[in-house]
Parts: C-alpha cells; structure tokens; sequence
C-alpha cells in the first residue's frame, strides 16, 4: 500500500483528530446550571451552545464574554464539546515571581499569594462572615483606617496575653457617653472629701 492510498484510507480518522481540540472564544455564559454552560465560538463561523465547562473542585468563576478558552470533543464528536480550561488575557495578573498564585476580577481585585509567605488582598470593600467567631493569633497587628474605625458589640475587653498585664495609650482626646469606671470608682457618680475640709464632695458637673 503506497502513502496516498494509506492517507486517503486514514483521511477521516485524521479529520476526527484535528477536530478533537479547539480554541474557542466565550460568547455567552449560563451559570444557573449545576454545571455551568458556554456558548463559544470556534473555527471559522462554528458556534458551539451548551456547552458544558468543567472547573476544578471548590473553584468557580463566571468568565467575561471575549475570554479564551480549549474546548474538548469527546470521540471527535462535534456536538459532544466541554470546555476543559477559560483564561483571559485582558485582565489576568501578570508578572508574578515563579511559585506566586493570584485570584483576579475583571474589576482589578486580586488575592495575591506572594513570596516570602506574604498574603497581598486589594479591593474596595472587604467582608468577613463568620457565624460563630473570629481568631487572630499574632505578634503584630496594625489598623489604619483615614477616616475612622467602629466597633459594634455589646461587650469589649482587652487583656495582657497570658498572666501579663495589658498597658493601653490613647494619643489624643477620648469621648465617652456612658459612665466609666477606675476600679470601683464611677467617673460620673463619683464623691470624695475635699483636701483640707474633709467635706464630702458633690458628684463631677455633667454627671
């Protein structure tokens, strides 16, 4: 059997594979279904709908229309397609150090994993949800915030870690609108003799 007559029995088998894998272009996504579902666009004018896109276990994300992916045709069937991985070059993370990871949005908010076991998150606004509670164990920790800080919570104790002591400073002025109390002693209700007289003392103006 000479090679054309060899390529011209294997012309259909050869066409199959070169149609397995393809890139394709996100033109609509669905993500309602349990598996989520594309519409891309492929060769030439083919346009694939339905089709299913596998993402791996515990990572999911909603592509843009316009990004890239590799679409898979199990057993070179055209209309058994799934879109095996979808990236996006217009707004992925770019220049990371080797052994980095980043998690990126079209938006330009990023967890970027770093070297040197740094943690960088960069966004408008962060939210925690934590039913139960919240723990941080540190040797270190800074808040700055421009404009100002809120605590909502019916109880607030700070203590010295261990059996240490807890020393606070407070630079500038300190406004409380309830009663505060040193020890026993009340800030708003408090009495004293007066030096000298012995005479008990009204409580402070305001109280």
């Amino acid at each position: 059997m000479d090679q054309s007559t060899f390529a011209r029995m294997t012309s259909r088998i050869t066409r199959a594979l070169h149609g397995m894998v393809a890139r394709a272009t996100v033109r609509r996504v669905d993500d309602g279904p349990k598996m989520q579902e594309l519409q891309v666009g492929l060769l030439a004018d083919e346009l694939a709908d339905g089709v299913e896109r596998f993402q791996n276990y515990g990572f999911t994300a909603h592509p843009m229309p316009g990004a890239e992916g590799i679409a898979v045709f199990v057993g070179a069937d055209r209309a058994h397609g799934v879109v095996i991985a979808v990236d996006d070059r217009r707004f992925r993370l770019t220049s990371l150090e080797p052994g980095e990871v980043a998690i990126y949005t079209d938006e330009g908010d990023t967890i970027h994993l770093m070297r040197d076991r740094r943690i960088k998150i960069t966004t408008l606004h962060l939210e925690v949800d934590a039913e139960e509670d919240v723990t941080m164990t540190t040797k270190r920790y800074a808040v700055t915030a421009t404009e100002s800080a809120t605590i909502n919570t019916p109880s607030f104790t700070s203590r010295g870690v261990g059996e240490g002591t807890c020393a606070s400073t407070m630079q500038g002025s300190l406004h409380v609108t309830d009663d505060a109390t040193a020890g026993s002693v009340s800030l708003r209700h408090h009495t004293h003799k007066s030096n000298g007289t012995g005479v008990q003392t009204d409580q402070p103006l305001g109280g």
